[in-house]
């Protein structure tokens, strides 16, 4: 095989298994500010117990984030070292503003979360978890803000080293960070965070509902796990509107492969769903006209630029960037029935009467991790061919002296690697599930009315 393939693969694998953990550490600690805010105001024990609870889980998703993060960063420099040279520059400064204000924050304060229960007071817990949760969304902030330079590249010049390669060097710290896409795909990634570890707890929480187990735990954990989606499901649409525009504008080459859009015309149509017919440069499938129109220039009547705007060798794959986008759309559509069961039944009251939607809310854990999945793999296909927008193209950003073959054995070392520790993480979170919160105070009415194995 192409060794460009074998090492963009490689990449694909690496962060298709790491994104399954950091959405899931970022969004359960959001709530674990909630649960334990909860706590302190109310002095209820059950509170504290589902605290507990949701920091175990925590604690697993953040140990593999890590595990699984450290090989992906090794990656740019065996991996993609002419691409590592190249924004080594913005990469270093990002990179050390993250361990700056992410890393020290939440490695300082983690051991007082896992540890501090009647060791520290109350307070000081309360104030390592937000410290925690703090760390987690600056680790999120700075790796977002290379992906987002990488689209919109800002605050820099090309320069020459001495041997005659070029690199980009940073000339406003300020323009970089907040280069033109920055906070919309900050805004869109947080957003998936917090739907990814929302979904958890309401997946768990219709779990034990419907195995009538921990009916208190559940029913409060739901609350509060809809409460979270509810605001992120109606804000990632606000978000996913401004991001779109800005793609439209910035990488409209991009733009079109998401739309299919391959002719600059009048009332240009968005598609529900589709198949791209390459080859005579059409889709087929359901279209609004003139709504992808209205989606950009807020006008039925204004075209959106195609990809008759742009020479052949600079499409990226047609076919795959708008089928994983359509996907990644339609998972938000089933994050919003989801959503809109759980506030029915909220409002009903009738939490075990509804045994089918709560079925559907154990298995719409899997939504945001698709969604999130997807969205990436849009972005970073959609940016094909080039790794630098405008900068730097793939072909020429790979590691040179690392041959096809040793990019297949590291390839198929990863996939043993990464399918182990994702087979580990379902299999201790499947014991955490089914093990249930032990912390509960035993006088309550709701404790599990049987012992688990």
């Amino acid at each position: 095989m192409d060794a460009e393939i074998l090492h963009r693969t490689q990449f694909g694998l690496n962060l298709t298994f790491h994104y399954i953990y950091p959405p899931l550490s970022i969004g359960l600690s959001l709530a674990l500010i909630i649960f334990e805010g909860l706590y302190l105001k109310t002095k209820d024990p059950v509170w504290e117990g589902i605290t507990k609870f949701w920091i175990r889980v925590f604690a697993l998703t953040f140990a593999l984030g890590v595990a699984t993060g450290v090989p992906l960063v090794f990656g740019f420099g065996t991996n993609w070292s002419r691409w590592s040279a190249f924004v080594g520059d913005v990469l270093g400064s990002v990179l050390a503003a993250e361990g700056l204000f992410a890393f020290t924050m939440e490695a300082g304060a983690l051991g007082i979360l896992l540890f501090g229960w009647n060791r520290v007071s109350k307070k000081v817990h309360f104030a390592a978890t937000i410290a925690v949760a703090f760390g987690a969304h600056f680790s999120g902030v700075w790796i977002t803000n290379v992906n987002s330079w990488m689209q919109t590249p800002a605050g820099y010049v090309v320069r020459k080293t001495a041997n005659g390669t070029e690199y980009a060097a940073v000339t406003s710290w300020w323009e970089m960070t907040f280069n033109p896409s920055a906070l919309s795909h900050l805004s869109h990634v947080i957003l998936g965070c917090w739907m990814a570890g929302s979904f958890l707890i309401i997946s768990v929480s219709a779990y034990y509902l419907l195995k009538n187990r921990f009916k208190d735990f559940a029913i409060r954990s739901m609350k509060v796990g809809l409460s979270i989606a509810t605001l992120s499901v109606v804000l990632q649409l606000v978000s996913a509107d401004h991001l779109a525009t800005l793609i439209a504008k910035y990488n409209p080459v991009k733009f079109a492969a998401f739309e299919g859009v391959f002719k600059t015309e009048e009332r240009t149509p968005i598609y529900v769903f589709g198949y791209v017919d390459q080859e005579n440069e059409k889709v087929h499938g359901l279209s609004v006209p003139g709504a992808l129109s209205f989606l950009v220039h807020r006008d039925t009547q204004t075209p959106v630029s195609g990809l008759d705007k742009a020479p052949q060798e600079n499409w990226p794959w047609i076919q795959l960037v708008f089928q994983v986008y359509h996907i990644m759309v339609a998972m938000w559509g089933f994050m919003f029935v989801a959503v809109a069961l759980g506030l029915w039944m909220w409002k009903k009251n009738g939490w075990q009467e509804h045994r089918k939607s709560l079925k559907y809310l154990v298995i719409a854990v899997s939504f945001p991790q698709i969604g999130n999945m997807t969205g990436w793999y849009s972005t970073c296909l959609g940016r094909q061919p080039w790794t630098v927008y405008q900068l730097l193209k793939t072909k020429d950003s790979y590691s040179p002296s690392v041959s096809a073959n040793e990019a297949l054995f590291t390839l198929c070392l990863y996939v043993l690697i990464y399918v182990s520790l994702f087979a580990l993480f379902c299999f201790l979170l499947d014991h955490k599930i089914k093990h249930g919160p032990t912390d509960l105070p035993e006088e309550s009415p709701y404790r599990d009315p049987y012992k688990m194995d």
